[in-house]
């Protein structure tokens, strides 16, 4: 018996997503479709693309190319129904505080909300603060720009060093890379994550002290990774500038450690401050994204953000059937739920869009890789999929064979601009050819009489050619989202990115959880808190289990003689 079956046959579980009642209807509906092609969809249906395609302001989404019909549409808008997401929605935008196991409201909305209308938390408004900090970042950003800002010699600033870690690293990096086309002639920006010692050393053996600016980015400014990481960047800065007073014009805080930024020698009128209601890996669109304002400037950013909101704006108020963030949703649950699918693929056909995948990871698995529910129940369904991707074009040359040809079945979001950032045109045109093709070649497949007629075999050929035959057969129907963007600006990377956030919060809400809670990766950190002093003891380390210990204890003989002991 398949999981899913099992699950909507239990009597017993919780609200989660299969134990709602249109499950069972859900359920027998997935046995109608399961032998359903996407060829005789199509065929049967001329106006299937206007039927499942919808437009919101710049951004196309084609999911006309998945195992669905109106019917099972339907049903999944009821299961969203049957889950109250419209109300969890209202409680989100409103700042109650969904994010129960901390007691905290989750307000990215609120980073972006251009509007201003009012949104309290424990009864203030936090427009006030928030509207105050982006006209901080902004001023700043362009004393930098524009040169004013300057090292202690005297010498503008070049480089601009971003330590972080989490959602204090992928978000900015991923949007300063997606923007790079609006980026400012001068300045050069770097992303330092990994506590690897070759990751900060590489990224600092070509800069120069003295036009190099550093932003610390740390909630609390304790972070292991982020400050072990940004002291040693101090000591090399010191190590040239051979005053500490120096470091206030070379290092600036993005926290809301006031006295532990201080004792690092950063002028708190430097440091920017986020909220507890701003979580890690929607973080960009608060003071984390400071990196993005310097590299592309205040306008841009606020670009950034105001297609944020028309995103959110378009999800707080479109039905259920017409809303593209709760649409991409719930396909994401028909495949998990109903097809065991555990995996997603990612693939942006923009050299630019590069680290979305590595982005959308997180975002999407450190929100929903969960298996107790918002009650504290073990679920008995399927929570987050597996996310993952490359850019196309190269990814057509690595695993796009599994996709085709595979024994899994792997949804995938297929991303791509219209209009392209270069002149290069045939470019273009070649990657948007290959972007159409893959999405119709997933949907149709290729049969065995299409494969010897292709072959120049007819049935009856020769047994040279035909036993090669099945190798070329492609079952298809294997489905994919198709997004469009007209062109890849601030505005409509604001809108792709704020999707996914959406999309993320209606399957947490349909599975029950917590999406901006992340206990899960607690106890790894406090594990090495123990283990790091161990690495250094004089005598042999047992209180682990028996391979644990045993390989502390082989780290600490085969290290000595590098480490000069």
């Amino acid at each position: 018996m398949s999981s899913a079956v099992r699950m909507v046959q239990d009597e017993g579980g919780g609200p989660g997503v299969l134990h709602r009642p249109v499950c069972r209807v859900l359920q027998a509906h997935h046995a109608q479709m399961a032998t359903v092609h996407m060829r005789d969809l199509f065929a049967a249906d001329p106006a299937r693309f206007e039927r499942f395609s919808l437009r919101v302001g710049e951004l196309l989404l084609d999911y006309s190319k998945n195992r669905i019909t109106g019917d099972t549409m339907s049903l999944l808008e009821r299961l969203a129904e049957e889950a109250d997401v419209a109300g969890w929605r209202e409680r989100m935008f409103a700042g109650d505080k969904i994010n129960h196991t901390e007691n905290r409201a989750v307000l990215h909305v609120a980073l972006r909300n251009r509007g201003n209308f009012p949104v309290k938390v424990d009864g203030e408004d936090v427009m006030p603060k928030v509207n105050a900090v982006i006209e901080r970042m902004g001023a700043f950003a362009e004393r930098v720009r524009s040169g004013e800002w300057r090292g202690y010699t005297g010498e503008r600033m070049t480089d601009v060093v971003n330590v972080g870690i989490g959602g204090s690293d992928l978000g900015p990096q991923m949007v300063v890379q997606a923007l790079k086309p609006y980026r400012h002639p001068r300045l050069k920006m770097h992303f330092i994550s990994n506590v690897d010692g070759a990751h900060v050393k590489e990224a600092l053996e070509a800069l120069n002290p003295e036009t190099t600016l550093f932003i610390v980015s740390s909630k609390t400014f304790a972070t292991q990774e982020t400050m072990t990481n940004a002291h040693y960047a101090r000591e090399w800065f010191l190590a040239q500038s051979q005053a500490t007073g120096h470091i206030a014009r070379h290092f600036v805080a993005v926290s809301a450690n006031r006295d532990a930024v201080a004792a690092f020698g950063i002028d708190p009128a430097h440091m920017f401050e986020f909220w507890d209601w701003v979580g890690g890996r929607y973080s960009l669109w608060s003071a984390i994204g400071l990196p993005i304002v310097l590299v592309v400037g205040a306008e841009r950013f606020a670009e950034l953000l105001e297609g944020a909101h028309e995103m959110d704006e378009h999800f707080r108020h479109a039905p259920l059937a017409q809303n593209m963030p709760v649409i991409l949703a719930l396909l994401g649950i028909w495949y998990n739920n109903f097809f065991g699918a555990e995996s997603h693929a990612i693939l942006p056909y923009d050299h630019y869009l590069r680290s979305l995948p590595a982005y959308l990871q997180q975002a999407d698995m450190e929100s929903n890789g969960k298996s107790v529910d918002r009650d504290g129940r073990v679920v008995d369904y399927s929570t987050g999929a597996i996310v993952w991707g490359a850019s196309g074009i190269n990814g057509q040359h690595a695993f796009y064979q599994l996709l085709h040809q595979g024994g899994r079945m792997i949804p995938a979001d297929f991303i791509v601009s219209v209009e392209p950032h270069t002149e290069l045109q045939a470019h273009h045109d070649i990657l948007f050819a290959h972007f159409l093709a893959q999405t119709e070649a997933l949907m149709r497949g290729r049969t065995r009489e299409e494969t010897q007629l292709e072959m120049g075999s007819p049935e009856g050929g020769s047994a040279q050619t035909g036993q090669f035959v099945q190798h070329k057969v492609f079952d298809g129907n294997h489905p994919s989202n198709a997004l469009l963007l007209q062109k890849l600006t601030p505005h409509a990377l604001g809108m792709l990115i704020a999707l996914y956030e959406h999309k993320i919060f209606v399957q947490g809400v349909i599975w029950n959880l917590n999406s901006y809670d992340q206990w899960g990766v607690e106890l790894g950190k406090q594990l090495a808190s123990r283990i790091l002093p161990e690495l250094q003891a004089a005598a042999p380390v047992t209180g682990h289990d028996a391979s644990t210990s045993a390989l502390i204890n082989y780290y600490r003989r085969m290290r000595r003689p590098h480490a000069g002991l």
